[in-house]
């Protein structure tokens, strides 16, 4: 193939916050809302363009690209080839334009959109022949070791996952996963996204400071990760690194049930308190909420949503809550109507519909 165009989601994380990178379960939802990356292959260098950063033009060689090169968004798609290449694939060069609908900044995960689309467009430009969880785990080595971002396999993989309908339930030690329904329009509900506009920058250390106390306190417990815990085992570690802890095997138990309720056929209302029990967590053990988010979270719960939380790493991003369809107009006046009398930047509100991953759309 010489030539096509590939696009692949942003993602909603419906509970699971940070238990990817300890060998935890997690269950997102891709978007409707995707990164379109358009390619042909071509000789000699590679050249990027985006139609969100329209003066910026990348340009890296793929046989010779190397870690620190290459910054900004275009690190994303010169650290996909770059970790195709350590992973011994041939790879070649490529003419490219991306184009985004997933908003950038706002914890839905743009970045692993990108990652993932150009995965899939260099994976057939070259006739590679790798499977989508491969490409997945390259993505994010992109992400890891080339462009900084310590993040763990869920983003990339409801990005080459997702499905209409359905959440991914992954198991992130394993890889295992399966899809489970998530059909919230049948039960009369709708999960509602808040953009905070709060700026969402997890490169610049936050993130990377909690991935660090979770390895901390697993090592101080003689354990591989988190997940080789219980509760009951964390008094003997220090007040931070115990509540950091807490809230990874807490959450842990919050995706087990939430799967639960969904796969049995359970009323999905039913899941609420686990959402608003997240956000209290990530709040107060984990301490990833800003003023924005959780003025966010408590005026959908004053507006009769059955839970909501945070979503996405933190400092800053969206919230999404689990609201009637009917009561969609008025959560959403409440949201404002909160953000304005606490001098915030007006939020960005929309539906969450659970879609498909990453696909080729055409050559």
């Amino acid at each position: 193939m010489t030539g096509g165009t590939w696009a692949a989601p942003g993602r909603v994380n419906l509970i699971g916050e940070h238990t990817d990178y300890n060998d935890g379960f997690v269950l997102p939802l891709a978007l409707p809302q995707r990164t379109v990356v358009t390619a042909r292959r071509s000789a000699g260098t590679s050249v990027v363009r985006s139609e969100q950063q329209p003066d910026e033009l990348v340009r890296f060689a793929a046989d010779s690209v190397e870690p620190g090169e290459v910054s900004g968004w275009g690190g994303y798609v010169a650290g996909v080839v770059w970790a195709l290449r350590e992973a011994g694939y041939p790879v070649g060069d490529a003419e490219v334009v991306i184009d985004s609908d997933v908003p950038q900044g706002a914890g839905l995960s743009s970045s692993a959109a990108l990652s993932c689309a150009t995965a899939l467009a260099w994976n057939d430009l070259y006739d590679l022949g790798i499977g989508r969880s491969e490409l997945a785990l390259l993505a994010q080595r992109a992400e890891n070791d080339f462009v900084g971002m310590p993040c763990g396999v869920m983003d990339q993989m409801i990005s080459m996952h997702g499905r209409p309908g359905q959440a991914l339930f992954l198991d992130t030690r394993s890889l295992e996963f399966t899809h489970v329904p998530l059909e919230l329009a049948t039960a009369g509900l709708t999960l509602l996204v808040v953009d905070t506009r709060a700026p969402h920058r997890l490169v610049e250390g936050e993130y990377a400071s909690r991935r660090a106390d979770c390895e901390a306190a697993a090592k101080q417990l003689g354990v591989p990760a988190l997940r080789d815990v219980s509760v009951e085992q964390l008094g003997a570690l220090p007040d931070r690194l115990a509540r950091r802890a807490r809230h990874v095997v807490t959450e842990n138990q919050r995706v087990l049930d939430v799967v639960t309720v969904l796969r049995d056929g359970g009323d999905p209302r039913q899941i609420g308190p686990m959402l608003t029990e997240s956000h209290a967590s990530l709040r107060d053990d984990f301490d990833v909420t800003v003023p924005e988010t959780d003025v966010a979270s408590e005026a959908l719960l004053r507006a009769g949503a059955y839970g909501s939380r945070i979503t996405g790493g933190g400092f800053g991003g969206c919230v999404i809550g689990l609201v009637e369809t009917k009561d969609v107009p008025p959560a959403t006046e409440a949201v404002r109507d909160a953000f304005t009398r606490s001098g915030f930047t007006e939020p960005r509100v929309f539906s969450a519909t659970p879609s498909a991953g990453a696909a080729r759309l055409a050559e």
